[in-house]
């Protein structure tokens, strides 16, 4: 076990091999300003955490990770709690609002469709540029606080976590197609849960439990048409001016 935690700290990879998350990676790799790459082990970005296996938590203590930043609602981390070793829990909730906007469709005699479904994330995403902001503006302040290696996540690990993920990206000059490569990788990596389903038709299940381009572009239009793009958002409201994102590049960018 010792040597396989070893090769896989020494050989960097993407997706980490988790038992009890299937949605855990490495923001690691991709080219930044000036051609730097992101430092590989220093940000993941992750489903939630509570069913990792005492061979996944020994994974994250030999990758060093000391803090999980958690986006989940109150009721969502209440019904999976964790506590990990050497691991420090920051809460920076986000209230899921698809279900309950999908709750209330359902309750006023419309059927949910697949087009709503989309229409639902797309606003989701709108939601967490501009009601969201002070979580996202304090994720920048922890890794400004320290560069320890760090997880992020929600539940899927899809939503918030993947919006919080280009936020990152962006602010460290990742282009936004690899923003969007590393954003659409959750359909290839992320496993539903059994019995994580509920009465809408398969086809709905399908866009809430999958990602796609419209969602994100949603939120980065946004950004764009009502703050001007993501470098006046990043300054504006997030409070990450220019000297933060040199103090960022410098953390979490590798030196040439």
């Amino acid at each position: 076990m010792q040597q396989q935690l070893s090769t896989l700290s020494s050989s960097p990879t993407r997706s980490l091999p988790l038992t009890g998350a299937s949605n855990f990676r490495d923001l690691g790799g991709y080219t930044g300003h000036g051609g730097q790459p992101v430092k590989w082990r220093r940000l993941f970005r992750s489903d939630h955490l509570a069913a990792l296996t005492p061979q996944d938590q020994a994974l994250l203590a030999e990758l060093g990770v000391a803090r999980a930043v958690d986006f989940r609602g109150q009721a969502e981390s209440a019904a999976h709690a964790y506590a990990l070793p050497g691991v420090a829990r920051h809460p920076l909730a986000i209230e899921p609002t698809v279900v309950q906007r999908a709750l209330e469709l359902q309750r006023a005699g419309r059927q949910l469709t697949a087009q709503d479904a989309v229409a639902l994330m797309q606003e989701t995403y709108r939601g967490f540029v501009h009601d969201n902001a002070p979580r996202f503006a304090a994720l920048f302040r922890l890794l400004l606080a320290s560069d320890a290696p760090t997880v992020f996540h929600c539940t899927a690990g899809k939503d918030r976590t993947g919006f919080a993920a280009a936020l990152i990206l962006l602010a460290l000059g990742v282009p936004r197609d690899v923003v969007m490569h590393d954003y659409l990788l959750t359909n290839a990596l992320y496993q539903r849960p059994p019995g994580m389903g509920s009465n809408a038709p398969e086809e709905v299940l399908r866009v809430l439990w999958r990602v796609q381009e419209e969602f994100l572009d949603a939120a980065l239009h946004s950004v764009d048409s009502d703050f001007g793009g993501v470098q006046a958002y990043l300054v504006e409201v997030l409070g990450v001016d220019a000297a933060a994102q040199k103090e960022l590049a410098g953390r979490y960018l590798q030196a040439g």
